[in-house]
């Protein structure tokens, strides 16, 4: 008995000892991951806050989940008219109660649900690859109520301000969300660049150039030079998105370590974009060209 009693004692050492190496290991490859992230997010003199508190839990959900989002209402349109809408924009899409139009702007969930929906497998894979490359560092280190309030004022922004500036044009995409974070996440780049590293700021600034300069010179491609064989769509919420991430998107990014609610700056953007969306419902009820 006392030989039983004392393997068994010994095997629950040995039980101890392997969980605890195994939650080291892993403890140890997580640290590595938010090292590399603290240096490509924060600058230098927040890193250390962001690594004492770092974790995985929890997981970045809102980013996953949107991209997931997206990637479903793009398979069930693909799949429902397979011909043409892995390519380009049809009237499956056209037709969806998803997609902004001048004509349904009553509707007013159009404002927000057009982010669900793409006009071709180059667009949303373009937008699933910067939002999820981006999106998630940022998530993990902001948490997922930041990033997503950055995210919906740039979808928010971008479908208000192409119904002012491109008023008869139809709008898809998630663009808008996605340049909020990449304009949120340059400006914070630019304000820090000595702290960040200089040489990958100036690789990530480079980076970032040749990616939008890419993406907004097929935006206008598709607007203004490609044939027209089917409904077109606006390129203004690209640039909206953008500036709703370098103004309130670079405020939050900027006090991950502190409450952006008490930061004068946060306010002072938030009024901003409040003016713009007052006065973005004023012209689409009573100004636009589209009524």
């Amino acid at each position: 008995m006392e030989m039983e009693r004392m393997n068994m004692d010994t095997s629950g050492e040995e039980e101890e000892k392997e969980n605890i190496e195994r939650n080291s290991r892993v403890c140890t490859s997580c640290d590595k991951i938010h090292e590399s992230i603290s240096k490509w997010m924060l600058p230098e003199n927040a890193r250390g806050t962001y690594l004492e508190r770092a974790n995985c839990i929890p997981p970045p959900l809102f980013i996953i989940s949107i991209s997931l989002a997206e990637l479903a209402v793009f398979i069930y349109y693909a799949v429902w008219k397979p011909q043409k809408q892995w390519i380009t924009l049809d009237t499956g899409v056209w037709n969806s109660p998803f997609i902004y139009r001048p004509d349904k702007r009553e509707e007013t969930w159009r404002f927000i649900s057009y982010m669900l929906v793409h006009a071709g497998i180059q667009h949303i894979l373009g937008n699933l690859f910067l939002q999820l490359i981006l999106g998630i560092p940022l998530e993990m280190v902001h948490k997922g109520h930041r990033v997503s309030l950055v995210y919906l004022a740039g979808v928010i922004g971008g479908s208000l301000a192409s119904s002012v500036c491109d008023p008869l044009q139809a709008l898809v995409g998630a663009s808008g969300g996605v340049y909020a974070l990449i304009g949120g996440y340059f400006m914070n780049v630019l304000v820090n660049f000595r702290e960040m590293i200089p040489l990958f700021g100036v690789f990530r600034l480079l980076l970032i150039g040749i990616i939008v300069g890419t993406d907004m010179g097929f935006a206008l491609y598709r607007r203004f030079i490609a044939p027209v064989n089917g409904p077109q769509v606006s390129f203004v919420a690209h640039i909206a998105g953008g500036l709703a991430g370098m103004s309130v998107g670079y405020v939050i990014f900027s006090c991950f370590d502190k409450n952006f609610i008490k930061d004068p700056r946060f306010w002072i953007s938030i009024v901003a974009y409040l003016v713009f969306l007052v006065f973005a419902v004023f012209f689409n009820i009573f100004l636009s060209p589209a009524n």
